[in-house]
């Protein structure tokens, strides 16, 4: 049986409120609560060292054996399938970043932290460089190549290899980085309290949680209108019929555990045995809408509060990098983040504190992007159905039928 215990998101809210709790106690002890913040950003450097040393070791180990796995029995389907989920997920970032440009505006302040960030300083008693092996962007090029080759050159050996080695990168996410996660946040919390940044920071959070919130809901019901009119059938009955899967999603954070559940809603959708059984685990791994609205829709809130100008193309370069990077995601808690964490950073120059905040933006409610994942799996079912079913049907032995 699982071990019960506290969930991340539970984890994120207590190290949030310990952390502006810190700072207020720091702020008002004059050199001792210097030296307190100071020690606490010291961590904060040493993590933010690690995290992006292993990055890139995080995109090959994990993207390269998803990429190889999912290649396996390559078919028509297969291609359908995971053509219609990237572009998707590309859809779902464009219409973030476009809906939320034209929304947050209106009530986040721009700028509200740029003049502020020279206000009060703590420098760390110490720092250490652990530069990583390579770029985030080589690291996927690197990945995708190696991922590719494995599927035409059919290597066992790369294949194994490949799998052990993302074995080591989620051991150390799961066992290193995610349990640390709570507490880098509780000392950038800590420091931008002391700071006092505390108060712009903590309105716009649950602004844009709102807003990345209701954004999916409604990029569901256009996703379901489109499926519908595809697969003729009724998309407010099917959005209905995959409603378990979404409150399920919203529960537990996660769109591969969230599969049993998918599955038996796309029955009940009318999807085909066949249709349903490959291309329920296969979205798992690559249809990433909801995730793809919350990053999107954290980062242009973080362009906004720090008051970057940034262009449209770059964030269609992030868009379209992070919805490759995305089929890191499924088993790893805040996969899709953790995948894409170092674009941030190199598609639009986010500093640690900035990424930190986008960190913070998104998992502190992290359920909503796995519901919103797992929904629209079941649309992309039903197109897949509308298209696949008869010669499914067509190809199964005499005895199946």
């Amino acid at each position: 049986m699982k071990k019960r215990g506290l969930g991340l998101l539970r984890r994120v809210v207590i190290a949030l409120a310990c952390g502006v709790a810190l700072g207020f106690v720091f702020a008002n002890c004059g050199a001792a609560g210097t030296v307190g913040v100071r020690v606490l950003k010291t961590f904060n450097a040493l993590f933010a060292q690690v995290l992006k040393f292993i990055v890139p070791l995080l995109i090959l180990g994990l993207v390269t054996p998803a990429i190889a796995e999912v290649g396996r029995g390559a078919g028509r389907m297969l291609a359908f399938v995971m053509v219609v989920s990237y572009f998707s997920t590309v859809a779902a970032g464009f219409f973030a970043y476009f809906a939320a440009g034209a929304l947050l505006p209106h009530y986040v302040v721009k700028g509200m932290l740029a003049g502020a960030e020279g206000a009060k300083e703590f420098a760390p008693y110490f720092a250490l460089k652990i530069p990583p092996v390579c770029d985030v962007l080589t690291a996927l090029a690197l990945s995708f190549m190696t991922g590719i080759g494995i599927v035409v050159t059919d290597s066992a050996a790369l294949r194994r290899g490949a799998a052990e080695f993302g074995a080591i990168v989620k051991l150390a996410i799961t066992e290193v980085i995610i349990p640390g996660l709570p507490f880098y946040i509780l000392t950038m919390m800590c420091e931008m309290t002391a700071a006092g940044k505390f108060a712009a920071t903590a309105g716009a959070m649950f602004k844009v949680i709102g807003t990345g919130w209701g954004l999916t809901i409604v990029y569901l019901a256009m996703l379901y209108v489109a499926a519908g009119a595809i697969a003729r059938r009724n998309p407010i009955a099917c959005l209905w019929n995959m409603l378990p899967a979404y409150l399920t999603g919203l529960s537990i954070a996660s769109s591969s555990a969230v599969i049993p559940v998918t599955l038996n809603c796309c029955r009940r959708n009318g999807v085909s045995e066949g249709v349903r059984n490959f291309t329920v685990p296969l979205c798992a791994n690559v249809h990433m809408v909801g995730s793809s609205i919350k990053l999107t829709t954290s980062a242009l809130a973080i362009t906004i509060i720090f008051g970057h100008a940034l262009s449209a193309a770059q964030f269609a370069n992030f868009i379209f990098l992070m919805a490759i990077a995305a089929v890191a995601a499924p088993g790893v808690m805040g996969g899709v983040l953790m995948a894409s964490v170092g674009l941030l950073g190199s598609v639009f120059g986010f500093t640690p504190e900035e990424t930190a905040l986008v960190m913070t933006f998104y998992l502190a409610l992290d359920g909503y992007g796995p519901a919103a994942n797992v929904t629209g799996d079941g649309a992309i079912a039903l197109v897949a159905d509308r298209f696949f079913r008869d010669h499914l049907e067509e190809n199964k032995p005499m005895e199946a039928k």
